[in-house]
């Protein structure tokens, strides 16, 4: 590292322990997740052994109450945790930010012997969680969705598809958004599904351009029967458990879209330092240091207002529209900043051999899942002008 090249992130943390944890993460980091992460990418590997360490290290559970297990931190400190780890591997950060939201639901909803009996192993016992909300014919329209929960006596029975499960086949619990009533947002409720439920299989994960160690599929509930002790809420209650996941989920998005951009700006503030032409570092260049300079502005105001949001959210005041402007701010951010990375590095950035290429096809993932970023300006507009006239 140069004089001037990349340094640890400046972080305004409320408390020591905070600092102290950020510290921890970043080591860890360092030590077990960033040597090995374009090999293993590129050979889509699955880190289930790195979510075991995470879990084990209590980074699974950090925005939950101490009660059962959780860590008991802020979102503004754990979003910046989701931060490092995504830094290092997004496949990492992005998981256990789905792992996050797929626990809400329980931690948030769930009755007191539901939590005290699920929840410790969720979040702290080596599990992973995927969540399940889109569909194949419904994904920003989630309120369609067509998988159905049909109950007898003390029993469910879910029968349908479920798409874009990111840790599709691999997780140890599932939070199932399905149709237990008539049509709409309010025929809809939540279940826990375990991992190994009879009648519960996995298609072929998806071929995709980025994240290939995270396996994203479908999953198919053939028949697939749970105890009405492992609903959630009310009955046709899971749509708004569902809406108030994604809120806190889209920080989630943004704080990991904020650590790409932080990665590929490192990465092209050392290659620019080192690169010599015409006789000096081309970081000497003007036109070089103007493209580096607006890449810092845009990912510093991109973690400022995720931040925002994040306190807003601890202290328990309204923060969806906050969440809906960080999460299209940052994964926008995340795009421009890694295409400058690799126009920065020349033809270098287009080769395999430095990771700016992937951080670039990373970064195109993030303007779409948790709610794609033209859904994100529709709930922005809503915020500042009311619902549409229809």
């Amino acid at each position: 590292m140069t004089e001037y090249g990349p340094r640890p992130v400046d972080r305004r943390l409320p408390t020591e322990e905070a600092r102290d944890l950020l510290t921890l993460v970043r080591e860890l980091a360092d030590r077990e997740i960033r040597p090995t992460a374009a090999e293993e990418e590129d050979a889509g590997h699955f880190p289930r052994a790195t979510f075991t360490l995470l879990s084990q290290a209590g980074l699974l559970s950090l925005p939950y109450d101490e009660e059962f297990g959780g860590g008991g931190q802020p979102y503004e400190v754990y979003l910046q945790v989701l931060e490092e780890l995504a830094a290092a591997r997004l496949t990492v950060g992005l998981g256990a930010s789905v792992h996050t939201l797929a626990c809400h639901a329980l931690a948030g909803y769930g009755g007191k012997e539901q939590r005290a009996e699920h929840l410790p192993d969720m979040l702290g016992g080596g599990l992973l969680g995927a969540y399940c909300l889109s569909e194949p014919s419904s994904g920003s329209d989630a309120a369609s969705l067509t998988t159905r929960a049909t109950r007898d006596g003390e029993v469910w029975t879910l029968e349908g598809t479920k798409a874009w499960t990111t840790h599709g086949g691999v997780a140890d619990f599932y939070t199932v958004l399905a149709r237990t009533g008539g049509s709409g947002a309010h025929g809809i409720t939540a279940f826990l599904v375990p991992g190994d439920a009879k009648g519960l299989s996995a298609a072929v994960p998806e071929r995709k351009m980025g994240m290939k160690g995270s396996p994203t599929a479908q999953l198919h509930f053939d028949a697939v029967q749970i105890p009405d002790s492992r609903r959630i809420g009310d009955e046709g209650q899971g749509f708004a458990i569902a809406l108030s996941a994604l809120d806190s989920g889209r920080l989630g998005i943004a704080a990991c879209a904020i650590g790409v951009a932080q990665a590929a700006l490192d990465e092209a503030l050392t290659y620019t330092a080192e690169r010599r032409q015409f006789g000096r570092p081309i970081v000497d260049f003007q036109g070089l240091r103007f493209m580096l300079a607006d890449m810092a502005t845009q990912i510093e105001a991109g973690r400022a207002l995720y931040l925002t949001a994040a306190r807003l959210r601890d202290a328990g005041l309204a923060f969806s529209k906050e969440a809906a402007m960080a999460k299209l701010f940052c994964t926008d951010t995340a795009m421009r900043v890694t295409t400058d990375a690799v126009q920065l590095l020349g033809g270098y950035g287009y080769t395999l051999d430095f990771p700016a290429e992937r951080y670039m096809r990373e970064a195109k993932v993030l303007q779409i899942v948790e709610g794609t970023n033209q859904i994100q300006r529709m709930v922005i507009a809503r915020h500042l002008a009311g619902p549409e006239q229809r």
